[in-house]
């Protein structure tokens, strides 16, 4: 079997296995429903990585990395761990009944694998062509108890059951770039990439909210709804000397088609379209010692750009929009600002480590909880260290490792009229990555 046979086989392999896993997965949850980089050398470095090309996966934070990737693919795994709870006090505000039950909720989802990867081709000395394959997502929660079948709602005509178990929803996510990077000079190079998404929603226990929908037939228990669409990638790779590197990219909003069968819980009809970005980073590798890289990194997620995420959650008074409308209530989330240091230490030709933290701003309201229940996403700080073991001049082992500290937010239950109880939601998540990489 000749070397060039062997290099088609291999590629071909990982990219198979990307696309089946993709397929198959749900994604992880970390900056809102933003994954914290992608692939474990930007996961090593608390999701750093629009300046610091180091594998094929960078060409999802920098569509431009692609000359500097080169011939090259890869595939990893990731185990997401994540730990969410909602605790609801048992303020006796209505005849000794409260309007949401009591105690403290724990979804039973704590583990999911999530598969990454694509591939990258040198075509000449300017330009290059690939494709990844990367995921966002992870809204995925299920509590056994149903926190609306309470007694006050039954007390008010709802009988016991009313609301149905389990409760919760599931968003995934899947992307796929096709890549272009052409380097306009030593110093400059550009890319560009269009980019397929796919996603599916599914929610279950939310009967209640039917009453306050202008499509209550779907609201909730519909299954899965899949949605579809396009959006795009830019960025640039600056490198002004040998000691620094300049990264920028933007990802545009994504363009969906509407979930048909939750038409009646998201705003604008179950439009669900996907956010912008924006990184801008920067590398500093010093001359005098270049086993070190040093990187600092922002950046932006434009959530407030979705009606059905930044709209506010209120649904008390008659008069306000209701559930499925153009201005119907939402999550109420803010633009996330996120910011990320890292660096890389070159131990020797085998070893390479890393280690990184992120903080990402606070982006729900106090008086936002009552949606949020179902997608407790409330993580601020990352901390992470990854490593990179070169088996022989083409093949490499990757690893990392990212701790999510445990953060909360409380607020009170204004939205369920009467009964003005408090709830704290909370969120702490591990997460490890393992991948494999080919170069030729």
């Amino acid at each position: 079997m000749t070397k060039s046979v062997r290099n088609q086989r291999a590629i071909a392999g990982m990219a198979g296995l990307v696309l089946l896993g993709a397929a198959a997965g749900p994604a992880q949850a970390t900056n809102g429903y933003f994954a914290n980089g992608y692939g474990a050398a930007s996961k090593g470095m608390a999701g750093a990585g629009v300046a610091v090309p180091s594998g094929v996966l960078s060409l999802a934070q920098n569509p431009a990395a692609g000359n500097k990737i080169g011939n090259s693919a890869g595939f990893c795994i990731t185990t997401f761990a994540p730990s969410r709870s909602i605790d609801i006090d048992s303020t006796d505000s209505y005849g000794g009944m409260q309007a949401l039950v009591p105690g403290k909720h724990t979804s039973e989802n704590d583990y999911f694998f999530i598969p990454c990867g694509g591939a990258n081709w040198r075509l000449n000395e300017r330009m290059s062509l690939g494709f990844v394959v990367y995921g966002n997502g992870g809204m995925n929660t299920e509590y056994d108890t149903n926190i609306f079948d309470s007694s006050l709602l039954q007390f008010n005509g709802s009988p016991a059951g009313f609301s149905s178990s389990p409760l919760g929803v599931n968003l995934e996510q899947v992307f796929i770039g096709l890549n272009v990077s052409y380097q306009v000079n030593e110093q400059l190079s550009l890319g560009f990439a269009p980019i397929y998404a796919v996603q599916r929603f599914s929610a279950t226990g939310l009967e209640l909210f039917q009453s306050m929908s202008s499509d209550p037939a779907n609201v909730t228990n519909n299954d899965d709804s899949w949605s579809r669409g396009w959006g795009f990638n830019v960025g640039l790779l600056y490198e002004p000397n040998e000691e620094w590197d300049i990264g920028i990219s933007y990802r545009s909003r994504i363009w969906m088609s509407e979930f048909d069968r939750y038409s009646g819980l998201f705003a604008e009809q179950g439009d669900f379209d996907i956010p912008a970005t924006l990184l801008i980073g920067a590398a500093y590798t010093p001359a005098a010692d270049p086993r070190f890289t040093f990187t600092a990194e922002y950046q932006r997620i434009y959530y407030s750009q979705i009606k059905a995420i930044a709209n506010g959650g209120s649904v008390i008074d008659p008069t306000d929009a209701r559930l499925g409308e153009d201005d119907g209530p939402g999550f109420g989330w803010k633009d996330m600002d996120i910011f990320r240091v890292g660096a890389i230490y070159r131990h020797d030709e085998k070893w390479t480590f890393r280690g990184g933290v992120s903080y990402a701003s606070q982006f729900i309201d106090d008086e936002e909880v009552l949606f949020n229940t179902l997608a407790p996403a409330t993580i601020q700080w990352h901390a992470s260290v990854g490593a990179t073991y070169a088996v022989n001049d083409n093949w490499k082992i990757h690893g990392a490792y990212t701790h999510a500290f445990s953060n909360s937010v409380s607020g009170r239950n204004e939205t369920i009229p009467f009964n003005e109880q408090d709830i704290e939601l909370q969120m702490s998540q591990n997460e490890f990555v393992l991948g494999a990489s080919y170069s030729w």
